[in-house]
């Protein structure tokens, strides 16, 4: 497995996650490093640790309500491999 760099863009729902801790996702366009078989992968794993970290903290239908919203305006600007 390669550790690939994940450039996102949470500039539409970062506004909408004030109220929990995201720490490395804390910026409208972190950048995230994960470990991945493709960049395929790598990109799933990117949005799939910053859900699984909101619903850690909250499991509310409201926050999976959430979530399910916010996984449609997140994007991936690139990914490369390190």
């Amino acid at each position: 497995m390669k550790i690939y760099k994940v450039h996102l863009d949470l500039s539409m729902v970062i506004s909408r996650l004030k109220e929990f801790r995201l720490k490395e996702y804390n910026s409208a366009f972190p950048i995230i490093f994960v470990e991945a078989k493709s960049p395929d992968d790598a990109c799933f794993k990117s949005v799939y640790i910053l859900i699984q970290g909101i619903l850690r903290q909250d499991s509310s239908i409201q926050t999976r309500l959430l979530c399910r919203s916010i996984k449609e305006d997140i994007r991936v600007i690139k990914v490369s491999c390190r």
